[in-house]
């Protein structure tokens, strides 16, 4: 695709010099300007990864730039979408003292410098009771001037024929029939459909195919094109870009994902670009199809009401104090949270050699799990860590050539990992390749089969009461689990021995494995970043997390973050290879880590559905560990029990067999919500678990053990800060968005979900593909179960280290500095320090009431 930078304007872009609109002339846009905007606007849309890898992202991405209070402005002026919750929400909670007068007063404190903010604690509570009258948003396409002069629907039947446009154009393997022009980027392969494409004449716009026919091929030419002819100025170009692609913003965040995914490997991509300009096309073709004069003028006041918010940018009252609500009830929490935190104290740490040391991922449903595993027995500590283990790979599964991303989507795998089979021989090794293959085949001719355009009805005649009792079954919980389409067609025992292989090699001209300065360097990189280089236990074990759900399109979305949407056992398997391996131990001792020779490393999953935990290669351990082995299953058995108990209360499941019928949810295909997720995510902490041993942080808790005294420069911190608070920044404002405005940021009703091209969701059977997460995700039923609260970070750490990393980060920096999160500093003694978004400046935080 060609590039923004690369564009020039062509000669024929526009038919004159001089565009007629109503009675005003307006002359051709400047094309730097245009160009500017263009690039702005690629980047104002928030990347929507495909449900095989559905990873938390922050709605707001293309908004953190902004404070804020700016940013909730500017996103209801341009897009009506909500930054914050009703009025009434934060007067519940003044109500119910979950916002004190203290809270208040801070919030009311940060805020000074806001226009039009209450003048005193005893305003600010006046304003609960007021009845806000929030303005509208004013940037408008034509599409939506058009509909509101004539009383027409112009606007759904546009984003219906993008959305449209767009599943049949990406899709995945869903259809039987594939589009002919896929072989053209986006936007050339639109317009040469919509050229003979007689829909739009069907509903009533006769003409439409031939002012398509009469833009520029070019994207960008046609985007110049179309904000001359509309007279669309300068000055309200990105406001206007911004309206366009949120109209179909689901596919416009796909699009941008494609972009995003491209450029980390180096490669421009103007995708999203492609997609504005089809947007815009249709506004075009609207506006030159309607000659009348009413709407010429509505269009025209319309461009000036644009020019005139842009101009004021000024914040709405109302919103001015919603956004010092929000930030009064962020600081309750927090209050809390830290009294806790200093009152408790750090645990002493117990000198004596551990027999069991698990590192779990720093995923807050892990909290619960760490808390029940450690009241199991003095002999067992846990660790917390990002779920990937340090270990950026793609693993690549028996009979494929290609596999997952086990990494932070904010990463690009480093290394290739493929499965195979351990022990076998070449003949044996062939054999199992060739059964995969056939079973790929059969599996493929069957969809085929099923699917096509005649053989479809054959098989619903035929075969359809074959599948009653795969329904009852399915009704009723009985049905056995779906085995893994990787592993479909060899048998348990062959299963069983299937590992991921660190060698090196080669597979279809690409390099596996890693080699030894890789595996060594990985591994120091690990153990320094978990402080995990001295006192190691006999057994330690590494616990990746995915989630069993059926009947599930978002179940990436329930496994780990951290390991791009997939289970992370692979990454914990590859660790712990890597780890036993002698010659590694011995390039380690000679970088100042010392492993004992008796200590043995486990790869393990945590299930955090049914908070089972899976140990793998278990045949592998030597015999000298057996024992300690089955006494880590039994210690594992008992906080599986106790975490179960602790879920099942807040999934509102009770009685005698409330543990067993919470695994059984994870089989349940009319289960909506199989177990919670990320839902109430409220603080990262990163600090010895010697600080957070003692409490109760109730799976709200993103826990990241860190030692500031053993990081000499610090480079762990800035890893911390840069990657797994960003990470959980990302889930934090997710669900953040989908709580406060589950029209816009969530995905509605997963009772109602479509799957279409194997990408995304519909809720029902049309429209924009849908974002975010499901309501059933943040919400019980009867109340709102996510709290809406931005991220507390909280650092055990020198300020002056994390204001130099911060300055060295300015996309971290930005975050702190616009309060999209909140930064916290504690001490030795666990006393902590908050850093003035404002002034930068660091202020002790007031844990206790004034007297």
């Amino acid at each position: 695709m060609s590039q923004v930078s690369a564009r020039t304007v062509s000669s024929n872009a526009t038919e004159s010099n001089v565009h007629r609109i109503g009675v005003a002339e307006v002359e051709p846009q400047s094309t730097g300007r245009v160009q500017e905007a263009l690039e702005r606007a690629r980047t104002r849309i928030a990347p929507l990864w495909p449900l095989e890898s559905f990873v938390a992202v922050n709605p707001f991405l293309g908004s953190t730039g902004q404070p804020f209070e700016e940013a909730a402005q500017s996103l209801r002026k341009t897009t009506g979408a909500n930054l914050l919750m009703p009025r009434q929400y934060y007067r519940e909670l003044f109500a119910d003292s979950r916002i004190s007068k203290q809270d208040l007063a801070e919030a009311l404190e940060s805020a000074r410098d806001l226009p039009d903010a209450p003048k005193s604690v005893e305003d600010l509570i006046a304003s609960l009771d007021e009845t806000p009258d929030y303005r509208e948003a004013v940037f408008k396409s034509a599409a939506e001037v058009l509909d509101a002069t004539h009383g027409t629907e112009h606007r759904l039947l546009l984003v219906q024929e993008i959305a449209k446009w767009c599943a049949a154009y990406w899709d995945d393997g869903q259809s039987a029939w594939r589009m002919p022009w896929r072989n053209q980027s986006l936007y050339p392969a639109w317009r040469s459909a919509a050229e003979i494409d007689r829909t739009a004449d069907a509903m009533g716009l006769e003409g439409f195919r031939e002012v398509v026919g009469s833009l520029p091929s070019d994207p960008v030419e046609t985007i110049e094109h179309v904000v001359t002819t509309l007279g669309v100025t300068d000055e309200v170009l990105d406001g206007y870009f911004h309206r366009a692609l949120f109209s179909v913003q689901g596919w416009a965040g796909y699009a941008r994902y494609l972009g995003w995914h491209a450029e980390l490997g180096g490669t421009p991509n103007d995708t999203v670009l492609e997609l504005l300009a089809i947007r815009l096309a249709w506004d075009y073709a609207l506006f030159e199809l309607q000659e009348d004069g009413a709407f010429r003028d509505a269009w025209k006041h319309a461009v000036a009401a644009m020019e005139a918010a842009n101009a004021a940018g000024t914040l709405d009252r109302a919103l001015t104090v919603d956004a010092i609500l929000q930030a009064a009830f962020d600081a309750g929490y927090r209050r809390d949270l830290l009294a806790q935190i200093e009152s408790q104290g750090a645990v002493q740490d117990d000198e004596a050699r551990k027999a069991l040391h698990a590192a779990f991922c720093i995923d807050v449903r892990s909290e619960v799990f760490r808390r029940a595993l450690e009241r199991t027995s003095p002999d067992v500590g846990t660790t917390g860590f990002a779920g990937f283990f340090g270990v950026p790979i793609e693993v690549v599964p028996i009979g494929q050539k290609h596999g997952a991303a086990q990494c932070p989507v904010l990463l690009e795998p480093k290394f290739v990992v493929r499965e195979r089979v351990a022990g076998v021989d070449e003949a044996e090794d062939t054999e199992i390749l060739g059964l995969r293959l056939l079973r790929r085949r059969a599996a493929t001719a069957w969809k085929s089969f099923k699917s096509s355009a005649v053989s479809s009805f054959v098989y619903v005649e035929t075969a359809g009461l074959a599948y009653a009792g795969k329904l009852v079954g399915d009704a009723f919980g009985m049905t056995r689990p779906v085995k893994d389409p990787n592993t479909d067609g060899l048998d348990s025992k062959t299963v069983q021995r299937i590992a991921p292989d660190v060698s090196p090699g080669t597979m279809g001209g690409r390099v596996t494995g890693l080699t030894f300065a890789d595996r060594v360097g990985l591994a120091e990189g690990m153990l320094r970043a978990m402080s995990m280089t001295e006192g190691f236990a006999r057994l330690v074990m590494l616990t990746g997390h995915g989630s069993t759900t059926v009947n599930n399109p978002h179940a990436s979305s329930y496994h780990c973050g951290a390991c791009g949407g997939n289970p992370g056992h692979s990454n914990a398997r590859v660790a712990a290879e890597i780890l036993n391996d002698e010659d590694v131990r011995k390039g380690l001792r000679e970088r100042g880590i010392e492993i004992p020779s008796d200590t043995w490393f486990l790869g393990a999953l945590h299930d955090t559905t049914t908070d089972e935990v899976t140990i793998y290669d278990a045949c592998a351990v030597p015999e000298s560990h057996a024992e300690g082995v089955r006494e880590a299953k039994a210690w594992l058995k008992d906080a599986s029990e106790m975490a179960r108990l602790e879920r099942a209360g807040t999934l509102k499941v009770e009685g005698p067999t409330a543990s067993k019928d919470v695994i059984s949810r994870s089989q349940d295909w009319s289960q909506v919500r199989p177990e919670w997720g990320l839902a109430r995510n409220a603080p990262f902490i990163a600090a010895p678990r010697s600080r957070t041993q003692a409490l109760d942080l109730e799976g709200r808790a993103f826990l990241h053990d860190y030692t500031w005294r053993e990081d000499e420069d610090f480079s762990i911190l800035e890893l911390i800060l840069t990657a797994p608070v960003v990470v959980a920044s990302w889930i934090n404002l997710q669900y953040y968005g989908s709580a406060v405005d589950r029209g816009t940021f969530g995905s509605g009703n997963k009772t109602l979900h479509n799957v279409v091209g194997t990408l995304g969701v519909l809720e029902g059977n049309g429209g924009d593909l849908r974002v975010g997460l499901p309501v059933q995700a943040v919400h019980d039923g009867a109340d709102l179960y996510h709290e809406p609260l931005r991220l507390n970070v909280i650092l055990e750490a020198p300020t002056a280290a994390i204001d130099a990393v911060l300055a060295k980060h300015p996309n971290v920096q930005e975050l702190v500095d616009n309060g999209w999160i909140h930064l916290i500093a504690l001490d030795d003694e666990g006393a902590a320090c908050r850093r003035d978004p404002q002034t930068r400046l660091w202020g002790i935080v007031q844990t206790q009431a004034p007297s």
